[in-house]
């Protein structure tokens, strides 16, 4: 399809096959800058999507008691110097529904340009959703990402959202997810960023685990070199009997970078547990000289550990 090509190329750019992801068997969305241009449905996930001056604005349902084989995928950018994109999502799992998705979120182009994102996922009771977003960015740092979720996790099911952003500069990324996590649920978060040159980083995560027996992961993995500066809040609130959450931070800092970590955790009922630890600073020296002693040069060495940590 003619008007794909823009993003075929960004696939092929990061070595992505993009015959590989939109196949006639896979649900996804497309859109570039608030241009919808193409939407699937197959069975078991109903996908419906429009644009205008606002937006683009999409509704996703996974079918109760289907097992989605092959993943949903998201397809988002902007592919001029200049360009504002602004998604409005929702996402619902019905009951004993399982998927997983694939938001790839593509600003390689772009010399000053706004992403956001308000996104509302519903798990029902035995979903499983696993919701992967990777942003590949380019060296201009003048991108600015804003992404919201609100997410409600039924009971007994299981969420778990992974965040990555370690290809180009970040530009400014301002990152708010709230998760709400019924009785037996599960809900886990990661983010990985890499952060260089003058790069801004905010992420606040929260998991409210609010059911009996819920379990609450919010694992957080951060590099900021150059001027590149970064703040962490992970949050984690005990709020019924017999639930168990932690919040795990590690940002590694070089050069004149600077970073913050604040893991807040907080119960409300005898009966739940909340644990956290928190790390920040320079490379592991003991994996430094490991790798150095092996013949790198300690820059070398210092990227492949971060890059490990990132991985």
């Amino acid at each position: 399809m003619a008007d794909l090509e823009p993003l075929y190329q960004a696939f092929r750019q990061i070595g992505e096959d993009p015959g590989l992801i939109l196949t006639p068997d896979t649900a996804h969305v497309v859109a570039y800058g608030h241009e919808r241009l193409s939407q699937q449905s197959i069975p078991g996930v109903r996908v419906e999507a429009h644009a205008d001056a606002k937006g683009v604005h999409a509704r996703i349902v996974v079918e109760e008691d289907c097992i989605i084989a092959q993943p949903v995928h998201l397809c988002f950018g902007l592919f001029e110097r200049f360009g504002v994109q602004n998604v409005d999502l929702d996402v619902l799992l019905e009951d004993n529904a399982q998927a997983t998705f694939w938001s790839h979120c593509l600003f390689m182009f772009p010399d000053q340009a706004r992403h956001a994102m308000d996104a509302r996922i519903e798990l029902s009771r035995d979903a499983r959703l696993a919701y992967n977003e990777v942003h590949y960015h380019g060296l201009s740092g003048g991108i600015e990402v804003v992404p919201r979720a609100r997410v409600k996790v039924g009971e007994g099911a299981h969420f778990r959202a992974d965040f990555s952003l370690v290809q180009g500069l970040v530009g400014r990324l301002d990152v708010d997810y709230d998760v709400e996590v019924g009785a037996d649920a599960t809900a886990e978060l990661t983010s990985k960023i890499y952060g260089h040159a003058a790069d801004r980083i905010d992420l606040c995560e929260r998991v409210h685990l609010n059911g009996a027996g819920a379990r609450g992961l919010v694992k957080s993995r951060v590099a900021v070199e150059d001027e590149a500066r970064a703040r962490i809040v992970g949050a984690t609130y005990g709020n019924a009997a017999g639930v168990r959450g932690h919040v795990d931070c590690l940002e590694i800092v070089r050069g004149n970078a600077t970073a913050s970590a604040v893991p807040e955790v907080k119960v409300t009922h005898p009966q739940a547990k909340v644990t956290h630890e928190a790390a920040i600073g320079a490379v592991d020296e003991r994996q430094l000289e490991a790798l150095m002693a092996r013949g790198l040069a300690p820059e070398d060495a210092v990227d492949r550990i971060i890059l490990g940590m990132l991985g």
